[in-house]
């Protein structure tokens, strides 16, 4: 639930052109309001479960889009039954829909394609079914080199640009020059995953490994193990012992119990597990950068 210092889940991402949200719970459109962020400008909405502090957003949220007279399509996935639960939720309140929504459920193991990454899923260990996110980039191209380029015989200009973009390159002398000749290896681009409202789990481990940042709910301080376990949920000791078994670059904690007004603890006990922890705060941003 809601405090006067945490508003409910949605994390915002963005990458290049696009803006994707992972859950949308109660109040989501006017934290927006806060930021650089529009509802014009959201492309697709991944939803984590159906407990309503994680979904309850979206009629709000489509009504303001089509009261701004939106045209685009936006996408919105979530777990198994998805595509019954979310139209039926759309149509509470009165309003006329003007753009399209495409609604996909995706089973834990699922994933989808999209320009310049893939999304991967997992199940999550909850009360309800649930699945986790991971969003992994393409790989890169590798480092140009333009002292190997001209070595072999190539004037800076459009044959440069052709190799860096994958094309091999005929010299006047008949030679075909090929691009891993002048670059390195290919790159890795970032990864990033989501996982809320579940117990720790091998699943989440798995998906997780080798990302450059994990946000994961820690709802409880480690002293509350129990307790955690009852609910579905996990401590931040959890989340600080998956991070360490994933070997991620950087654990960002959030979605901890409205008894705690203040999280300095709980980020203070997962980071003797893991030290490259934070606790999230509403409209903190974080950039996540490239490697290599």
């Amino acid at each position: 639930m809601p405090t006067k210092e945490r508003g409910l889940t949605s994390i915002a991402l963005r990458r290049k052109g696009e803006l994707l949200l992972f859950d949308c719970g109660e109040g989501t459109q006017r934290q927006m309001t806060h930021t650089k962020i529009s509802p014009m400008n959201v492309d697709a909405i991944f939803i984590s479960h159906f407990h309503g502090d994680h979904f309850l957003g979206l009629p709000g949220l489509v009504q303001t889009m089509s009261l701004m007279d939106r045209e685009k399509e936006l996408e919105i996935y979530g777990p198994s039954g998805a595509e019954e639960k979310i139209p039926s939720l759309l149509r509470i309140p009165t309003y006329t829909l003007k753009f399209e929504i495409k609604i996909q459920g995706l089973n834990p193991g699922e994933g989808i394609s999209r320009e310049g990454y893939r999304i991967r899923t997992a199940k999550t260990d909850h009360s309800v079914e649930g699945i986790a996110y991971s969003l992994i980039e393409d790989e890169r191209p590798g480092k140009f080199y333009p002292k190997k380029a001209k070595e072999l015989g190539i004037e800076p200009g459009p044959a440069y640009s052709r190799l860096q973009e994958g094309e091999s390159v005929e010299l006047p002398d008949g030679r075909i020059i090929e691009p891993d000749q002048v670059m390195g290896s290919p790159r890795p681009g970032r990864k990033i995953v989501y996982a809320d409202d579940t117990r720790p789990s091998q699943e989440i481990v798995e998906l997780a490994k080798n990302s450059d940042v994990l946000i994961h709910e820690g709802t409880f301080s480690a002293e509350l193990e129990e307790g955690a376990r009852e609910g579905g949920h996990s401590t931040v000791q959890d989340a600080a012992e998956i991070a360490e078994k994933a070997e991620i670059g950087r654990l960002i904690l959030f979605h901890a119990s409205p008894r705690y007004s203040d999280v300095s603890e709980l980020e203070r006990q997962a980071k003797e597990t893991f030290p490259d922890t934070i606790f999230a705060h509403d409209l903190m941003e974080i950039e996540v950068e490239l490697k290599g």
